[in-house]
């Protein structure tokens, strides 16, 4: 009876479980619409995220990294040598634009310059006939001395004699005695003497045993080389005075910039001597030589000096009027020059970014010319372009900026390199030694060590200097520097490295 009671039980759990299992299957018949089948996406190729110049035809393990291939699909893959980014990282990453735009280029040229003498204002005082010098007025070199200032005195044989003839012949008052006379006054200018000397003695009707020689201009002593006793020869130079009424600035022009510098240009010079005063002048020459180590020219400049203000010596900066012309202009911060190259990151609707090649001409105020490459209107990244790359590098998509794109049909794999932060203290012919931030992807931590000089080498690179850099292995465990700039606002609002292409 038991055994009957189970065997009945068991068939109705049986029953009700086929019920309720039907009626599960009916109900989803019912209530979830058919849907057509989706099309799936359509597989271009396969590729290492950290190493994508090389391509799969199918998926599989990256013979370069302990990882799987990725599918770049046909709807995903981005214009060649562009890379996509969305608005929020674009905002995360602190991008700021600018356009392309024409305006007037035409900074003024500013540089620095020695004040020297003018040399048209130098005047050499000599000996007329031999003589003595008896007693010296001024004694020591850069003494200042004013025009018609009594210099020294000599004691002059010649002129004795002949003064003594004259006044004797004078003295004696006969008619015959005229054309003597004559004679006479022409032998005391022939011995030398001027023709105020000359009036003096007739006007005295005395001998003047000694000559004082007056300043013939206002000046400073250059160069002394009499001395009180020393004997002196007909045409011996007594002293050279050279004169402040003008001086001339010898500023030193850069070889790039020698176009912009042309005879009669006006300039303004300034020095810290006289903070708050101008003084003006123009350029007289650009003299014909370039100075082998500093690469210049010297443009003499020269300068009123009424006042006597501007000194030989002193150091002047100088600043010549621009030349104003219209270019195409873009933010100075927004050029990228990698040595060999200047590149613009332009950027293009949907979020789009791409490298462009320009050629640059000249900069001012903070803004730098375009001569080709791009055109009015168009907008460019003025700051986040090393951010943009970083984030492009796994993509591949901008190449580092470091020559074209590798052709499909090579097949290569492009060299991983790795982006970070420091500060220059050494710079060598054959090393350049950088303390830089920690790289993860190395597992480097923060050090000191001698990197290989980028390919076009360090312009405008100094010690000290606060730079973003780019690294790459080299063979023999070294690594080389392939791509640095200046740490500007991009690079303080970046962390600084990450793996690269």
């Amino acid at each position: 009876m038991k055994r009957r009671v189970l065997t009945a039980f068991a068939v109705i759990v049986l029953l009700a479980a086929a019920a309720v299992y039907s009626a599960y299957r009916l109900g989803q018949r019912s209530a979830v619409p058919v849907l057509a089948p989706s099309s799936e996406r359509k597989i271009l190729y396969w590729q290492d995220p950290m190493a994508p110049g090389k391509r799969f035809d199918k998926p599989g393990k990256s013979p370069y990294m302990d990882m799987e291939l990725v599918p770049v699909y046909a709807d995903g893959q981005a214009d060649e040598g562009t890379v996509k980014v969305s608005p929020g990282v674009a905002q995360n990453l602190g991008i700021r634009y600018a356009d392309v735009r024409e305006g007037s280029l035409g900074a003024a040229l500013r540089l620095v310059g020695n004040v020297a003498f003018d040399e048209r204002e130098r005047v050499v005082v000599q000996a007329r006939s031999n003589g003595y010098v008896e007693r010296l007025y001024t004694r020591a070199p850069q003494d200042p001395v004013r025009k018609g200032q009594p210099l020294l005195d000599l004691y002059v044989p010649d002129w004795v004699a002949a003064q003594e003839d004259y006044l004797s012949i004078k003295r004696m008052g006969a008619a015959q005695a005229a054309g003597l006379l004559d004679a006479a006054l022409q032998r005391m200018r022939l011995a030398g003497m001027t023709d105020e000397q000359v009036r003096q003695v007739a006007a005295r009707g005395q001998v003047q045993r000694h000559v004082t020689v007056t300043a013939p201009v206002s000046g400073v002593i250059s160069e002394l080389p009499a001395r009180e006793g020393m004997t002196v020869a007909a045409g011996a130079p007594l002293m050279t005075i050279s004169g402040l009424r003008s001086v001339w600035i010898n500023a030193e022009v850069p070889e790039s910039a020698a176009a912009q510098v042309r005879p009669g240009t006006p300039v303004r010079a300034s020095t810290v001597a006289w903070p708050g005063e101008t003084f003006t002048g123009k350029v007289e020459a650009l003299l014909p030589q370039v100075d082998p180590a500093t690469r210049t020219l010297t443009a003499r400049i020269a300068v009123d000096n009424p006042n006597g203000k501007l000194t030989p010596g002193m150091f002047a900066n100088i600043e010549i009027a621009p030349q104003h012309r219209q270019a195409l202009l873009v933010p100075s911060e927004a050029v990228i020059r990698t040595g060999t190259r200047s590149v613009v990151i332009l950027a293009e609707d949907g979020g789009k970014f791409r490298p462009v090649d320009v050629q640059t001409g000249a900069e001012s105020g903070g803004e730098t010319e375009i001569v080709s490459g791009v055109g009015a209107g168009q907008r460019v990244v003025a700051s986040g372009q090393f951010l943009i790359d970083s984030e492009a590098s796994l993509r591949g998509s901008l190449r580092r900026l470091e020559g074209a794109a590798q052709a499909e049909t090579k097949q290569e794999p492009v060299q991983a390199t790795w982006q970070t932060r420091g500060r220059i203290e050494k710079i060598g012919s054959a090393e350049v030694t950088i303390s830089h931030e920690a790289i993860p992807e190395l597992h480097w931590g923060p050090m000191t060590m001698g990197f290989a000089p980028p390919p076009g080498g360090m312009d405008g690179l100094k010690v000290g200097d606060s730079v973003v850099f780019e690294i790459k292995a080299l063979p023999g465990g070294r690594y080389q520097i392939v791509a640095i700039r200046p740490q500007g606002a991009a690079a303080h609002e970046h962390g600084g490295h990450g793996s690269h292409e």
